[in-house]
């Protein structure tokens, strides 16, 4: 029987059960009749159950994750969706710079920032290395538990990590107590790898470089959606995209393809789709978060619109070459209300940062915090863990993206931003370590449109074109 993940009704309502508390709904009642009526949990790490559900429950299901929609939220003021509401809020929003960008909301309002120039190709290349590095790192780690991350680096003397994941010497009753992520150990190991293989982490940039191409950045979110359905198989989709694909098949329209029967509408995807909004308004950390808000909307509510614009607007500030991680963070610390959770988080992710010397303690303590209310994918805990690595390794490279990945949750993503944001500090790819860049041998895998084995200078190029364009 075909299982296709992330789609399944009867799974899809255990995420949206705990989603509702996470947001300030209320579905006791709602989870009672659930269970009543043999309703299972949802899969704990993987995307569908392994069995399926009577015609009855799946039916069920349905109905019910639609009645959990229309409950009312009591975090709904402080987390709003709509860009107007979240600017409102936000009482420090950044100033658009000089010279260009979105003009000052009123007069009398802040000065404007100087223009920034676009970063130099080589900067833009690093980012690009820096973000496949990262992922790479994190692919054969996946969904393994903390302590299983920890044990299999250790196992090889790679604790802290200091280069790729390495199946050799590694015990067998280690190997199988925890196996590797079965879709990447073939390709993501130090002894497999042979350029950057595919990966959703890289599919979306490349999806927002194809779309700045052809829309420039006055984009709406449905060419994003139009641009999907063209150009983005569905079965490279997860989470919070693949419903919103699905709802897109069947005639629902943007925004409201974010919120039908979409569980995930919080969790990471988003923030893995902000890099190029980021790298294409250096200097204007307003219209890189505005960028991925439209983006974003497509799939995404609240927090996970909120993640993809906070890194959006670190990553255009990074991108002026003047500013340290740490004001880098600031900065997109102030395009999402400052009362919601994920701010909260944020806030306390530099806290934990500068108060532990031993980076593990760190993130026992975000564990510890976030883990038993959050899925593994969800947008807090992560966005969290990012911010926290790039704060504890002062934006080093190396340092940022082993702390990314070894911190768990989603190890992929987390890696291939703190990778992009860290790469584009360094500014040039000469200074990333060769031991990272070299197995990747300026070639990508993808099938996103013509960009199959392209090379990162390549893409640096068509960015520094998109970042120029007037």
């Amino acid at each position: 029987m075909l299982r296709l993940t992330w789609v399944q009704p009867e799974d899809l309502l255990g995420h949206e059960l705990r989603q509702a508390r996470l947001d300030g709904r209320e579905p006791s009642a709602i989870e009672a009749r659930w269970r009543a009526a043999g309703g299972p949990d949802a899969p704990a790490r993987a995307g569908a159950s392994a069995h399926g559900v009577s015609r009855y429950l799946r039916l069920l299901a349905e109905d019910l994750l639609d009645e959990l929609a229309d409950l009312p939220s009591g975090l709904s003021h402080d987390e709003p969706t709509d860009l107007a509401r979240i600017k409102s809020l936000c009482t420090d929003w950044p100033s658009a710079p000089s010279g260009g960008g979105t003009p000052p909301a009123r007069t009398g309002g802040p000065t404007p920032a100087p223009a920034a120039r676009a970063p130099a190709p080589a900067a833009l290349e690093a980012a690009w290395l820096g973000r496949a590095i990262g992922c790479l790192l994190g692919k054969p780690v996946e969904k393994l538990p903390l302590d299983a991350i920890r044990a299999l680096a250790q196992a090889t003397g790679n604790w802290p990590l200091t280069t790729y994941f390495t199946a050799r010497g590694v015990p067998e009753d280690l190997l199988a107590a925890h196996p590797w992520n079965r879709r990447s150990a073939a390709t993501s190991l130090a002894e497999n790898i042979d350029g950057m293989p595919e990966d959703d982490d890289l599919n979306y940039p490349l999806l927002n470089l194809l779309l700045l191409r052809r829309h420039g950045r006055a984009f709406t979110t449905t060419d994003v959606a139009r641009l999907w359905l063209d150009e983005l198989p569905p079965g490279r989709t997860f989470t919070a995209e693949r419903v919103a694909y699905r709802n897109l098949l069947t005639g629902i329209e943007p925004p409201h393809t974010a919120r039908h029967r979409n569980p995930f509408r919080e969790w990471i995807g988003a923030l893995i789709r902000a890099d190029v909004h980021g790298w294409t308004n250096p200097g204007d950390p307003a219209a890189a978060a505005e960028q991925a808000h439209r983006d974003a909307v497509l799939t995404h509510t609240a927090n996970g619109v909120y993640a993809a614009m906070f890194t959006a607007a670190v990553i255009a500030t990074a991108a002026t070459g003047s500013h340290d991680v740490h004001a880098c963070l600031r900065t997109g610390r102030r395009v999402i209300p400052p009362r919601s959770r994920l701010a909260r988080a944020i806030d306390h992710a530099v806290r934990l940062a500068g108060s532990h010397e031993d980076f593990d303690d760190v993130v026992d303590e975000l564990h510890a915090r976030y883990t038993p209310a959050h899925h593994w994918v969800h947008a807090i805990p992560n966005t969290a863990l990012l911010t926290a690595a790039l704060t504890h390794a002062d934006g080093d490279f190396t340092g940022s993206i082993r702390r990314a990945v070894s911190g768990g949750l989603d190890t992929d993503s987390n890696g291939a931003t703190a990778g992009s944001v860290a790469g584009l500090l360094a500014g040039d790819p000469a200074a990333l370590p060769d031991h990272w860049r070299a197995p990747l041998k300026n070639r990508l895998a993808t099938t996103v449109a013509d960009f199959d084995g392209t090379g990162f200078d390549t893409l640096a190029h068509l960015t520094h074109l998109e970042a120029t364009r007037p």
